[in-house]
């Protein structure tokens, strides 16, 4: 870990003049993901609330960044934070964070070997490539002296499969924006709706949704999948061949995400998802956060992401087993029935929210982690 000058009483000096706000570096080169991922917009203004000023740097080149960032003459710098999914603009970052005597923090969100071998299994983990993709990664993240992970599980297999120290992982959840999201007045549906919305991947499992319609036994109701996917058509074909008429199912193209709080009150309750493997045990789904934080309960998998008090029957989220159409066409039966099962009341999905995953909790987590940095 890099060694910083002290004050003689083991606080690191805060490297910014005295009447002036401490600087972060926001260091990431522009991609699919860049600044307005919400990830960033939501930690982006957290640091904002705590007094922080964000610069932020999308350098061209992201081996040769830390020339760039020379060249620019960045002052005044009390921190380097390198955002989600940007392992390659890592190395160059240290390099400059450590001729400088900055602290460095690496928001990866996931891991690129784990995506690559385990979510999309493009090569094996014992293949050269999966050894190789690894062996760099972990390389990247032992540049970093501090590592962000969005949930308990996710920092614990970073600590495991990338070798780095758990006492140096800090846990951010992702949160929802709450600008855009908040809690929504109850809908006046005259049938009851669920609302899927997401990138039709494996690991969302919306083949398992559309699967669980031709099983659906309780009260008429409408279900909804909103978004695009490499999965969305297996999921149209599905639903075709099912003809329930207890489900009336239609598909939804997205809404701009100022308009996708409304689509979630204008629905009854929200479905996250159920892929089966490892990596879904691991994450909470932005879905979750935003319906949550909208006041609307979830039917989701139950995973050991989540806070333990958040499996108990009063939190808004509906649990059930990973991969199991069925299960999936029972909760909802149950949801739409005269004897709602606990959580479905109003206040309860944001309660939960607001205990646990809310902006305020972020900024409390992040807080405790810039106190020991600068």
């Amino acid at each position: 870990m890099r060694a910083y000058p002290t004050n003689g009483g083991g606080l690191v000096e805060n490297p910014t003049h005295a009447s002036r706000k401490p600087r972060v570096l926001w260091w990431g080169r522009f991609g699919n993901y860049g600044p307005d991922y919400p990830r960033n917009r939501t930690l982006i203004d957290c640091f904002e609330r705590l007094g922080w000023e964000v610069m932020t740097f999308q350098p061209k080149l992201s081996a040769l960044a830390d020339l760039e960032a020379t060249l620019r003459g960045f002052k005044d710098i009390a921190l380097i934070w390198v955002p989600c999914f940007r392992q390659r603009d890592v190395a160059a970052a240290s390099r400059w964070a450590g001729r400088h005597g900055v602290p460095l923090v690496f928001d990866p969100l996931i891991s690129a070997f784990d995506k690559q071998v385990f979510e999309r299994g493009k090569f094996a983990a014992d293949s050269s490539k999966g050894k190789r993709l690894l062996t760099w990664e972990r390389e990247r993240f032992a540049m970093a002296d501090w590592l962000i992970a969005d949930t308990q599980e996710h920092a614990a297999y970073f600590a495991e499969q990338h070798d780095y120290p758990a006492e140096r992982i800090c846990v951010l959840p992702v949160g929802a924006e709450e600008a855009l999201f908040a809690p929504q007045p109850a809908p006046a549906n005259a049938t009851p709706e669920a609302l899927f919305f997401g990138t039709f991947i494996g690991l969302q499992g919306a083949t398992y949704i559309a699967e669980a319609v031709k099983r659906y036994a309780g009260p008429g109701c409408k279900l909804t999948f909103l978004g695009q996917g490499p999965d969305r058509p297996a999921c149209e074909a599905i639903v075709a061949r099912a003809s329930n008429p207890l489900v009336q199912v239609t598909f939804e193209d997205w809404v701009p995400i100022t308009e996708l709080a409304g689509r979630i009150g204008a629905s009854d309750l929200c479905l996250g998802v159920f892929g089966v493997g490892d990596k879904t045990n691991r994450v909470i789904p932005n879905k979750v956060y935003q319906s949550l934080a909208c006041d609307r309960p979830v039917i989701t998998m139950q995973a050991a992401a989540y806070p333990d008090e958040l499996r108990q029957s009063n939190s808004g989220l509906l649990w059930v087993p990973a991969g199991d159409p069925q299960a999936i066409a029972t909760a909802l039966a149950q949801a739409f029935s005269s004897e709602l099962v606990a959580g479905v009341d109003s206040g309860v999905a944001y309660a939960s929210y607001q205990a646990h995953f809310s902006n305020q909790k972020i900024r409390d987590e992040l807080a405790g982690l810039l106190s020991r940095l600068v």
